[in-house]
């Protein structure tokens, strides 16, 4: 296994997922990491920001839940194929690795200012997205383009037998679009494309908002307790 530079928990604080609840995190600070061992660790529940890679260790909580699709069963529900349809055609998507510009940087802070206004979300944005820059092993930067206007960025890891979404900011004046799950479909399609087994979607929270929408895309599995995945039962 990579050797970690700096290994910590964060002290308690109010939940950011559930805000009557708290929670804590387990953080490893590992600039070397390699992928197979970070798709180790992705099995397992960690996740990762950077070189910074993370899992909740609540002391009275287990209500994230890693959530991944197997591609092979995946089938697309009515609504998502009509998100499918309405994007193809229209929106470009280009491919790269990442990259800091000015609509960028305007897209983040929209983004994030819309999240606050709408979500609850904090007023400051924290990092913006020059913290995907800094990958310990390459990252993939899919971009969103209508015409010549970005407007959806999103980060994605890349291994021999899954993609991993990182990230994904978007364009709220482009909602009707639903570009959030355009950006899951891609994925499954890219996956399918490369013969990859499973797309990996992040912390599944049931009763927070903006995680919740990861379970729509069917059949997925979870993982219980840092032990074995499981299919979902809603």
């Amino acid at each position: 296994m990579v050797e970690t530079a700096i290994t910590f928990t964060s002290p308690l604080a109010r939940c950011e997922y559930l805000p009557d609840r708290v929670w804590q995190l387990r953080y490893e600070f590992a600039p070397d990491l390699q992928p197979k061992d970070y798709l180790a660790r992705l099995k397992a529940g960690w996740r990762r920001f950077g070189p910074a890679i993370f899992r909740p260790e609540c002391p009275s909580c287990a209500m994230c839940q890693s959530l991944r699709v197997p591609v092979a069963t995946f089938r697309a529900s009515e609504s998502q194929r009509r998100a499918w349809r309405r994007n193809q055609g229209g929106v470009v998507i280009r491919f790269g690795s990442p990259v800091i510009s000015r609509d960028r940087l305007d897209l983040w802070a929209t983004f994030h200012q819309h999240g606050h206004q709408t979500k609850g979300w904090p007023a400051e944005a924290g990092d913006d997205p020059g913290i995907m820059l800094h990958n310990p092993f390459p990252t993939e930067e899919w971009t969103y383009y209508v015409e010549d206007r970005l407007i959806g960025v999103g980060y994605v890891d890349a291994f021999p037998e899954a993609l991993s979404a990182i990230y994904f900011y978007w364009d709220p004046n482009e909602r009707a679009r639903s570009l959030g799950t355009f950006h899951v479909l891609s994925m499954m399609a890219a996956a399918r494309q490369r013969e990859l087994a499973h797309v990996y979607l992040g912390y599944y929270v049931e009763g927070c908002r903006s995680l919740e929408y990861k379970t729509r895309f069917r059949p997925n599995e979870v993982l219980r307790g840092n032990r074995e995945w499981n299919a979902f039962v809603t």
